[in-house]
């Protein structure tokens, strides 16, 4: 059986993570090489013994092996990658939300560990890591060239063992020493509050309990309000990086009535693929308005819903614009319990656009104000910032946008303004635009 996943680039503390759409499949077998093909890979072999047998000191001949396919499938783009049996393993226990670690999602950028974003209640965000935090330091041993697996490797460890990190954080001289203790980390993937007359969605990635969450969160919050006095939802997709496919497609089934979602389309006939929402006479939520928050941090699977919701015009995009991931990448087991993987299709909204590169234009951009010791650090890299990236056939790329999301919510105009806006939904179209203003 097929399974497809979607993730954002970077790695996670306790499990890797990359913004990947995902499809398992068995390997197939392998199709008559041309005589060009074997020559090469004759001329792969003779280097391979002459390091073997020569080199200065005797080599580690897995590692070779092993160093020789990252680089081959990392010269095609950023995407594709092996993955050995233990980090196979454990990113398939991502998606069941639990795993261990410290709970911090990091990134390769210029050759150094920077951290994406720490996730909510683990001992990265309890110790007060930050996102654009520099790891310098892993138990006193430099990350300066390592890769980010490599990186996380060092970062996991027995649940309840402690690390210790060296961190450069732009406004410090002064690098930061932070001594953490890993743990089991649950994902807790939707998270929901009342707000007034509006019900509050967080969702921060899309695991297999995303779905079953939402179901949850959104009857909590009906009772809560009551069903004939909501305004409506704001669903929070920022610095989501992603997650399964089919619980994008479970999503965004919940807020439409029929419909496609999402296709794909690669070089092959198979990678063709069109999901479309069950037809059905009123949505979970029976319709009520609804606002979807994205920013630079936001992809992948984050981008499917965002972009669905918004074609069928379902809800209205506020935020910046999101990071742009918008290639399939295949899952293929291989012999050694490890996995390939490989991008094999562009994926696209329904209404055709490729965001590939250029991410989802919010309907409303609404800017945060950022702290100034966080100026010029808050940008989201981007697809298209990511070297070696596949290119959008338009050529029409773009490059992140800010992914900051303050830490108290009275100080969040993105969110203030979503709840200003649905507030404003039934006062009429001029109250609706002043709403849409707030904030700015």
């Amino acid at each position: 059986m097929k399974r497809k996943f979607l993730f954002c680039l970077g790695a996670l503390a306790g499990t890797s993570l990359a913004t990947l759409v995902l499809q398992t499949e068995l390997l197939p077998h392998a199709s008559a090489a041309p005589s060009e093909t074997y020559r090469q890979l004759s001329l792969f072999g003779d280097v391979f013994e002459k390091v073997r047998t020569k080199y200065v000191e005797r080599p580690d001949k897995a590692k070779l092996i092993e160093r020789a396919i990252n680089g081959m499938l990392t010269s095609l783009d950023p995407h594709s990658a092996y993955m050995g049996p233990n980090e196979f393993k454990e990113m398939q226990a991502e998606t069941h939300g639990e795993f261990g670690g410290l709970g911090v999602e990091v990134t390769m950028e210029e050759g150094l560990i920077k951290v994406m974003a720490p996730i909510d209640d683990t001992p990265a965000a309890r110790a007060g890591i930050l996102a654009n935090d520099i790891i310098t330091q892993i138990d006193s041993e430099p990350v300066q060239g390592m890769t980010v697996n490599q990186a996380v490797d060092k970062l996991r460890g027995p649940v309840n063992s402690s690390v210790k990190l060296t961190i450069q954080r732009k406004e410090k001289r002064e690098p930061i020493e932070v001594s953490l203790t890993r743990k089991i980390i649950q994902i807790r993937p939707v998270r929901a509050r009342a707000e007034g007359d509006i019900g509050y969605l967080r969702i921060t990635q899309f695991n297999e309990q995303t779905y079953a969450g939402l179901r949850a969160a959104i009857a909590e919050i009906a009772t809560r309000i009551g069903p004939d006095k909501l305004e409506g939802y704001v669903i929070d997709l920022r610095n989501n990086p992603g997650g399964l496919l089919d619980q994008a497609i479970l999503v965004s089934d919940a807020f439409l009535t029929r419909g496609e979602i999402v296709s794909t389309r690669g070089r092959n006939d198979e990678a063709t693929q069109r999901y479309a929402a069950r037809s059905k006479k009123q949505d979970l939520v029976g319709g009520k308005p609804l606002v979807v928050l994205v920013n630079g941090g936001s992809a992948s699977a984050s981008e499917i819903v965002a972009g669905a919701l918004q074609d069928h015009q379902r809800a209205t995009v506020l935020g910046t614009r999101s990071f742009g991931k918008g290639s399939v990448q295949t899952m293929i087991p291989l012999s050694d319990g490890g996995a390939l993987l490989l991008t094999t299709a562009r994926y696209y909204t329904p209404s055709g656009r490729s965001i590939q590169a250029k991410g989802i234009e919010p309907d409303q951009e609404v800017l945060q104000e950022i702290p100034d010791e966080l100026k010029n650090e808050d940008e989201a890299r981007g697809e298209a910032g990511l070297p070696g990236h596949l290119r959008n056939s338009d050529k029409n790329e773009k490059g992140g946008s800010s992914a900051y999301v303050p830490p108290d919510p009275a100080n969040d105009k993105q969110l203030i303004a979503a709840f200003a806006y649905l507030r404003g939904v039934g006062q009429g179209s001029a109250a609706v635009r002043k709403a849409a203003r707030i904030a700015q």
